[in-house]
């Protein structure tokens, strides 16, 4: 039997035996807001299936008695139902009765494309209002590259086409203004939490790169979270402290303020009526009394030093006399 001939894969005829009318992977779809990113997504996907020729104009249909005109014809479908899966069901309606694929890419163009003003107008509002709020820096960076990107795909920067280039450093510097734009709208939407650092980078001359503002800004971030964590255990050891000293002392405290004690049996200083040995008695049998209101008051405090721990020195006074 003959051998027949295998197809060419580098031809732009050549369909792959798994490739149907399935859509093909680009999101998202074309909703009629997202032409431009969505065309250079779609450009990127027909050119991997090797079928960017079939929209781009660059091949002429063959005619009817022409060898390869069963196989355009094939791919010429296919193509057609990959655009109509690739936008809204909305604007799938419209693309139905179109014959050849280039005509429904044309069409697609011709009608959206004029809304890129009013979309870089939005962009730009957008931008100009972005603030970080309750996001994460890394949220907040990355939906503020998201809008810078789609605007310069809007309002790229121009590109040298005559033989001999411009040797100046005039495009140099609208670059790099431009960079500088990002690097100052991103500061300026951070919360206060950053203002440190917002003054000491655009203290910088010249600006570094808008991914090294970021990483700054993220290890900032990193360190005031951990900040809290390290200081929150002196604080709790501090609190404790002051509840069990305020508690050993009884009920004299106030607000960390002890109030002078004055005893209404005796009239004395020092001491309340409560600890009056003239009323009680001293707890040690063999205690001299002391005429002085200083030696009682001292021989107080050496009670109450030795209660050793908060739950005694909280106790009732006749538990101490008893």
């Amino acid at each position: 039997m003959p051998r027949q001939n295998q197809p060419h894969t580098e031809s732009v005829f050549y369909v792959h035996p798994r490739e149907g009318p399935n859509p093909i992977l680009v999101a998202p779809p074309l909703d009629g807001s997202n032409n431009l990113a969505w065309s250079r997504s779609t450009i990127r996907a027909f050119g991997a299936k090797n079928k960017l020729k079939f929209i781009d104009g660059s091949m002429e249909i063959p005619d009817e008695d022409d060898l390869n005109r069963n196989a355009w014809e094939r791919c010429n479908h296919l193509i057609q139902s990959w655009i109509i899966n690739l936008v809204t069901p909305q604007i799938a309606k419209t693309l139905g009765f179109h014959e050849n694929a280039i005509d429904a890419w044309l069409d697609l163009n011709e009608l959206f494309s004029k809304v890129d003003r009013i979309r870089s107008s939005t962009l730009r509002s957008k931008i100009n209002n972005l603030k970080q709020g309750s996001k994460s820096v890394l949220d907040y960076f990355i939906e503020m590259k998201t809008l810078w990107e789609e605007l310069n795909s809007h309002r790229p920067l121009p590109h040298f086409t005559c033989p001999h280039p411009c040797r100046c450093a005039a495009m140099r510097e609208a670059r790099n203004f431009r960079l500088e734009d990002q690097v100052i709208q991103f500061l300026t939407g951070l919360n206060d939490q950053f203002n440190v650092i917002k003054i000491q980078v655009l203290m910088l001359d010249p600006l570094p790169s808008i991914n090294m503002v970021y990483s700054l800004v993220v290890r900032e971030e990193s360190n005031n979270h951990s900040l809290p964590s390290s200081i929150d255990k002196p604080l709790s050891i501090i609190n404790a402290y002051d509840s069990c000293k305020h508690q050993g002392r009884g009920k004299g405290y106030f607000n960390g303020f002890k109030p002078p004690r004055h005893c209404s049996f005796c009239g004395k200083n020092n001491h309340n009526i409560e600890y009056c040995y003239q009323k009680h008695g001293h707890p040690n049998p063999n205690f001299q009394k002391h005429s002085s209101s200083v030696n009682a008051s001292s021989s107080i405090d050496e009670i109450e030093a030795q209660s050793g721990s908060c739950n005694d020195a909280s106790s009732s006074p006749n538990s101490i006399i008893s």
